[in-house]
Formats: structure tokens, sequence, C-alpha cells
């Protein structure tokens, strides 16, 4: 079985090249850039930034969105990579060559992984 791990710092764009973007006011500094398409029909563009928070024990991932808009996940440590946290839709997720997918409702989002055996290496 082929688990998902994130790799720390973690958040590189898969396919990220060009400036870098200003800064979103709602993101902290430090914030990585990644790969995102948001709403149907969208091309992928390296304008999402992504934060790691602590609530209590759970690790989660805020992608911001450039129009300001944000969503959050929840990092898993069992090796299915990450789940919604808020709303309805749930999250669709494909692995490939490095690159976790995640698709939730219109928006898909790329985030840089590491595959892990069942061991957890």
């Amino acid at each position: 079985m082929r688990r998902l791990a994130l790799l720390p710092g973690l958040l590189v764009a898969a396919c990220s090249s060009g400036p870098e973007p200003e800064p979103q006011p709602q993101a902290t500094e430090g914030a990585e850039q990644i790969d995102c398409a948001i709403g149907p029909g969208s091309e992928f563009g390296s304008q999402c930034l992504i934060e790691e928070v602590m609530e209590g024990e759970t690790k989660l991932l805020v992608v911001r969105h450039p129009d300001g808009g944000f969503r959050r996940f929840e990092q898993l440590d069992d090796g299915r990579g990450l789940a919604v946290v808020d709303g309805a839709d749930e999250a669709q997720t494909s692995y490939d060559d490095g690159v976790l997918e995640v698709t939730v409702g219109g928006d898909r989002y790329r985030f840089k992984a590491k595959a892990r055996d069942a061991a957890g290496e």
C-alpha cells in the first residue's frame, strides 16, 4: 500500500516558475506558494499561498486564494494525504510523480508530496 507524506517545509509548487506573487494581505509572512486552479475550468497558476497552523493536536494547512478566499485541510497521518476541514465537499485526491493533486468542488490544488510504503518510509 502506498501512502503519501507531504514534504516538510512543505509546499513548493509542483511546476512553478516566474516571479514571486505579492503577498496576500491575509497570508502570514513566510507562506509558501503552490499551484492552484480556482473555479471550474480554471487553468493552474502559482497564485495560491499556504500556511501551516496547529489547532490543538491537529495540523492544518490553510490555502489562501488570490481573491481573499481560503480553504482549510487537515494533514492526515495515516497516509491518505489531506481532508477538507470546512464545508460539505469532500476532497478527491490523485498522486503522480511527486505531486498530490487535491480537488474540492471546482477548485484544484497541487502539493509536493512523497509516496511512502506501508511501513511509513
